[in-house]
């Protein structure tokens, strides 16, 4: 169950987070917030390069941030993701795949046409990579019933 309380707090630090993006190509500032299963929070904004495939995203940003202070194994509980722009955005395909890596259960709040709403990661990402690789990077077992 999402606590409304920490869903709000976590739209309002992305907001405030997503004034610091570096934008001079896109002009298209996103910021996320998440916490942790520890209750630690991570803030990140995107990041643009001149060369788009050097770019950053928010989600990824915050994300990486959490790892650089709390090592490999944290993992993400809640992760909620804002534009200045305020139109419906999900978390594109690569920060889908990162936020299922390190929070499998996690749920992601994002504004789509009705609102801000909140999904499970399974939900965006069905079928993600880490469904089929254990956290050691050996492929799973897939057997018919299992």
């Amino acid at each position: 169950m999402v606590d409304p309380k920490i869903c709000e707090q976590l739209i309002s630090l992305a907001r405030e987070t997503q004034k610091n993006a570096y934008i001079p190509y896109s002009k298209f500032a996103v910021g996320a917030a998440l916490i942790t299963e520890d209750g630690d929070i991570f803030t990140g904004c995107n990041v643009e390069n001149i060369s788009y495939g050097l770019c950053n995203c928010g989600e990824r940003t915050a994300i990486f941030s959490m790892v650089a202070k709390k090592g490999p194994t944290a993992r993400i509980k809640h992760i909620a993701v804002t534009t200045a722009a305020e139109i419906a955005c999900s978390p594109c395909g690569a920060c889908r795949q990162v936020i299922q890596e390190f929070g499998p259960n996690c749920t992601v709040t994002y504004k789509s046409e009705e609102g801000f709403i909140d999904v499970k990661i399974s939900q965006l990402l069905p079928g993600g990579f880490s469904d089929f690789v254990d956290s050691s990077g050996k492929v799973k077992s897939i057997q018919s019933g299992q």
